[in-house]
């Protein structure tokens, strides 16, 4: 296991291990009445890539809307797997700060739609575990957990419910860094690879900087195992880690039901990170030719806030618990990262795979995040583009 080392110095800044205090989030709209869950990062630290939709809030409810397992097991094909793979296999959730309710709210969520609750187990032995269960450890694999944030509770519960969606019968395994800083988060990840995690899912960004190429070796580069990364909630433009070569970066669609064989139709997400790294090299699986460096991203999920997903959330925050409804990047990379444990994380590395099994994803066209001239980095087309990459789950052939 590499042994985490602090970020360059350009990196971490003049800022204080204490962590910094979010404001409030400003909302921004992407076409409907939604906000972001976390503030903007300071350089050093990153920002959680959920969307709240403020439409669903107000009567916070007894009773979910939003996009429930159903819908998205319908969506990406993957009924039939789910109900037969993942015992045995761990999806780890990297967030930052703690959540105290996360054990108590993902089995109210299980609950909901009739899925078997998770067993307590402890970070030392879930990885033996074949009965699906759920444990909780601070960035070094102890208990001493850090400060509750009631933002970042949200993104915890957006996470680990989408793992049960996709996942039922997987472990959770929940590592809460200790702030939001990048080496924080970065440690964690580790730690969670430590444990045993087949599959690490991180919903969070901040912007690149010249350090990335060696701390993402420091914390990211873990072959065999499926790391997941949400591509930002900006529109066009790149961040870190998804900008990493060993991990596989998820963007965002609007997902709808409609008339078709499939029973559903996606677009690009127009909140959807994507472009060419400032300063990753290609990995050797990927071959796009309008960026000579890393492109992202690699796969997509449903992320659009107006069309997204239930959740359910007992840690009030800005006045908000209960059932709400979700979008982001943050959705995406939880479900994908799902689908890898369901698919079985043979030869991971990077996103290799997917780009390998492209007739096991749902190609995706239609839709922009914002200005490149109008070229594939931020305009969906026919085959690979960076909103979406080469698509969304088909099944489990492509992880």
């Amino acid at each position: 296991m590499r042994r985490a080392t602090v970020f360059a110095a350009a990196f971490t800044l003049a800022l204080t291990t204490a962590g910094v205090a979010e404001a409030a989030p400003a909302p921004i709209n992407h076409g409907q009445h939604a906000q972001r869950v976390c503030s903007a990062a300071p350089a050093g630290y990153a920002a959680c890539n959920a969307w709240i939709d403020t439409d669903h809030v107000a009567a916070a409810a007894a009773t979910p809307s939003g996009l429930g397992p159903a819908d998205l097991l319908s969506a990406y094909n993957l009924g039939s797997l789910a109900g037969s793979a993942g015992a045995g296999r761990t999806i780890a959730i990297v967030d930052a700060n703690d959540d105290p309710t996360a054990f108590s709210d993902v089995n109210v969520y299980r609950a909901q739609y009739g899925i078997p609750a998770l067993a307590s187990c402890t970070p030392s032995s879930i990885d033996a575990s074949a009965t699906p269960c759920f444990a909780k450890s601070d960035q070094n694999g102890g208990t001493s957990y850090p400060r509750k944030d009631g933002g970042w509770a949200q993104e915890i519960s957006l996470d680990v419910d989408m793992a049960s969606a996709i996942c039922p019968k997987c472990n959770i395994l929940l590592v809460e860094a200790s702030t939001a800083s990048m080496a924080n988060l970065g440690t964690a990840v580790n730690t969670a690879v430590r444990l045993g995690a087949e599959v690490v899912s991180n919903s969070y960004g901040g912007g690149e900087y010249s350090g990335e190429t060696t701390d993402e070796g420091t914390y990211f580069n873990h072959p065999g195992v499926a790391i997941t990364v949400s591509s930002g909630d900006s529109g066009y433009g790149v961040e870190f880690p998804a900008a990493s070569r060993y991990v596989t970066a998820v963007g965002g669609t609007s997902l709808k039901k409609a008339s078709t064989t499939r029973g559903w139709s996606e677009t690009a997400w127009s909140g959807a990170g994507s472009g060419c790294s400032a300063y990753v090299a290609k990995p050797s699986w990927q071959t796009d030719s309008g960026c000579s460096r890393r492109t992202v991203a690699d796969v997509s999920a449903v992320a659009d806030p107006a069309t997204g997903v239930a959740v359910y959330d007992s840690t009030s925050y800005q006045g908000r618990s209960g059932w709400m409804v979700f979008g982001g990047t943050s959705v995406a990379a939880p479900v994908v990262g799902s689908v890898y444990a369901l698919g079985g994380v043979s030869g991971v590395s990077g996103a290799n795979t997917a780009y390998s099994h492209t007739s096991s994803l749902y190609d995706v066209s239609g839709g922009s995040n914002g200005s490149c001239g109008g070229t594939y980095l931020c305009t969906a087309v026919t085959g690979y583009d960076g909103p979406t990459g080469l698509g969304t789950p088909n099944g489990a052939g492509a992880f």
